[in-house]
């Protein structure tokens, strides 16, 4: 059996009332099993005030997450606010670690920490949760990448830590009350755990007519489309003329069909175009493999919004939902900011069947997998996505 129930404080400053807050709501749900585990995230205020700490270091169980720009749980909806996912369960099993100074050998640091966390194992996990932050010298692949080298039949779900910066250079992860911007906390669930995931991106009737071919790219780094620099493939479809943009390239998603790879499902995945170097090189948040083929998407508020409506709906539908957790892209907050700066939080809160605890956050990246077949997930790394992980 698997409980989950969602708390929440607004309360930045008073560290006891926020304690007594999350306590009061913790004892009025549910009941701790004997495997129990906090997933939190919250605006970096809690963690200036020292509130964040003080709250983790009173809670008889481990707690893992990251900073965020804006949240929801079951009754509410907003920015600055602290929430806590809690699982309990007495025949599923949580093991949480965290891989530390990753701005020096991400692959080595998973791996120590995994090896560390996962010892006396006999099984691979169900499910892995993991909760990176954003590092310039890593694109949202390689963070997938690096797990997939270590439980390469797990479902992989997380986000990217966030903040509400314009820069995000306040997000972090947390770890225990402990924070920091170059490691990874993560949850390995044993057990009987059933896993289920959503995807809601953008619609594909929202393409433009520009296509093409990524004709030579490395990574997240982009050099031609259909044989021509880059940069050139924008002047010529008038996005750029002498050096001056005449569209702000984040809000144009890249739908990518990355035909190419190796564990190819059929499914594109979203990219966003990040920056340019001086030498017309473009950099992208995540992997844009050699061959593959894009359309640029249309993005307008209606066209995200109507992805969560359908999307909840979904779940609505789903029997046996113990808990919900849904990651959303910073970019589709910014995207519906005409509606209201959470209105698609706001729906969830609202619209999300009531005996579903669930808690949802702002994402810097969001991790999902697309597909399960054969047993075998296609863990991808996603932009522009609304991810939902439904146990």
């Amino acid at each position: 059996m698997l409980k989950c129930a969602s708390v929440y404080t607004y309360e930045i400053d008073n560290h006891d009332a926020a304690l007594n807050t999350i306590r009061a709501q913790l004892e009025g749900k549910i009941t701790l099993l004997e495997n129990t585990v906090g997933i939190i995230m919250c605006h970096p205020e809690f963690i200036g005030s020292g509130t964040l700490r003080f709250i983790c270091g009173n809670l008889p169980f481990n707690i893992v997450g990251v900073t965020t720009a804006a949240q929801a749980v079951n009754s509410e909806a907003g920015e600055l606010v602290l929430t806590i996912f809690v699982m309990t369960s007495d025949d599923v099993r949580f093991k949480t670690g965290i891989a530390e100074h990753i701005e020096k050998d991400l692959a080595a640091s998973v791996k120590t920490a995994y090896d560390k966390c996962s010892a006396g194992e006999t099984e691979t996990p169900r499910l892995a949760l993991v909760f990176p932050p954003i590092l310039l010298q890593y694109a949202g692949d390689d963070y997938v990448h690096v797990w997939k080298e270590h439980i390469p039949q797990t479902p992989l779900f997380g986000t990217l830590a966030m903040d509400d910066t314009p820069t995000f250079e306040e997000n972090e992860t947390i770890y225990n009350g402990e924070t920091g911007k170059t490691s990874i906390p993560f949850i390995l669930c044993y057990g009987n755990i059933k896993a289920r995931f959503l995807i809601g991106t953008i619609p594909d009737d929202k393409a433009t007519p520009h296509t093409g071919e990524i004709t030579k790219s490395s990574g997240s780094r982009v050099r031609e489309i259909n044989g021509i620099n880059i940069y050139r493939y924008f002047e010529s479809i008038g996005f750029e003329d002498n050096g001056k943009s005449s569209v702000n390239y984040l809000f144009l998603p890249f739908l990518i069909d990355q035909k190419k790879r190796l564990d190819y499902d059929g499914i594109p995945v979203i990219r966003v175009l990040d920056s340019f170097t001086d030498d017309g090189t473009a950099i992208f948040h995540g992997d844009v493999d050699e061959g593959s083929t894009f359309t640029i998407l249309k993005c307008e508020p209606d066209d995200i919004l109507s992805t969560t409506h359908e999307k909840v709906k979904q779940v609505n539908a789903m029997p046996d939902v113990n808990g919900a957790l849904l990651f959303s892209c910073i970019v589709r907050r910014i995207v519906t900011m005409d509606n209201s700066s959470n209105k698609e939080f706001e729906i969830v809160r609202d619209s999300l069947r009531s005996d579903i605890p669930f808690m949802m956050g702002c994402a810097g990246g969001e991790i999902c997998p697309t597909l399960i077949e054969g047993g075998i997930p296609t863990n991808r790394y996603h932009e522009y996505s609304l991810v939902i992980l439904i146990i």
